[in-house]
């Protein structure tokens, strides 16, 4: 299976899908597409969990 290299890519992806985002999760993903800061455990929980519930593949491990 295929997954997102880096967070902006996986972020763009989702902001890009027909995924119903809220305010909050959109905020968090224009976020992580203009800011290469590494993601806290927390965040990256969410965008995998954003990323499962669009059915979009993974962030790999280590993505950034």
């Amino acid at each position: 299976m295929m997954s997102f290299t880096n967070q902006r890519d996986a972020a763009l992806a989702l902001l890009n899908s027909d995924t119903v985002l809220t305010r909050k999760a959109g905020s968090f993903l224009g976020q992580l597409a203009v800011d290469q800061t590494p993601l806290t455990s927390k965040q990256r929980e969410w965008l995998d969990t954003l990323l499962d519930r669009a059915m979009l593949p993974p962030l790999a491990n280590g993505g950034e």
